[in-house]
C-alpha cells in the first residue's frame, strides 16, 4: 500500500476487522467467493446478522458484492487500499483456529 492513511481512516478500518466474526468472514473469503446463504450455514448465525457483517465489510471497501440472480456473492477486494494490511493479518492468523475449522467443515452444506 503506497497511500498513507490518516489516523481516523486507519482506526475506522481496524474497528471493522477487529470483530471476530468479520475477520472470520475475511479469512474464509481468502479461500474463495461465498454466497450469503453459505455464510449463514458455515457461521451458524442468522441471515440478518451475516448481512450486517457483510455490509460493514463492503462499506469499508474490504469486500466486493456481486449479484447473481437473487443471490449475493462476496469476495475480497484486492484493490482496496487496506488489502496489504488484510494480507498481513491473514498470514498471521491460525488456520487451526477452532471456529475457522468448524466453518470449513460446514462448507458446501448450504443449498443456494
Amino acid at each position: 500500500m503506497n497511500k498513507k492513511l490518516s489516523l481516523v481512516e486507519l482506526s475506522s478500518y481496524l474497528k471493522v476487522v477487529s470483530d471476530p466474526t468479520r475477520f472470520l468472514i475475511i479469512k474464509l473469503l481468502e479461500r474463495r467467493t461465498y454466497c450469503v446463504c453459505e455464510f449463514v450455514e458455515m457461521l451458524g448465525i442468522s441471515q440478518p446478522a451475516v448481512s450486517q457483517h457483510l455490509r460493514r465489510l463492503k462499506d469499508s471497501g474490504l469486500v466486493l458484492e456481486e449479484k447473481r440472480e437473487q443471490w449475493r456473492y462476496f469476495s475480497i477486494n484486492q484493490t482496496s487500499p487496506f488489502y496489504s494490511i488484510i494480507e498481513e493479518l491473514l498470514k498471521r492468523s491460525d488456520n487451526g483456529d477452532e471456529r475457522f475449522k468448524q466453518a470449513i467443515d460446514k462448507e458446501g452444506l448450504a443449498q443456494c
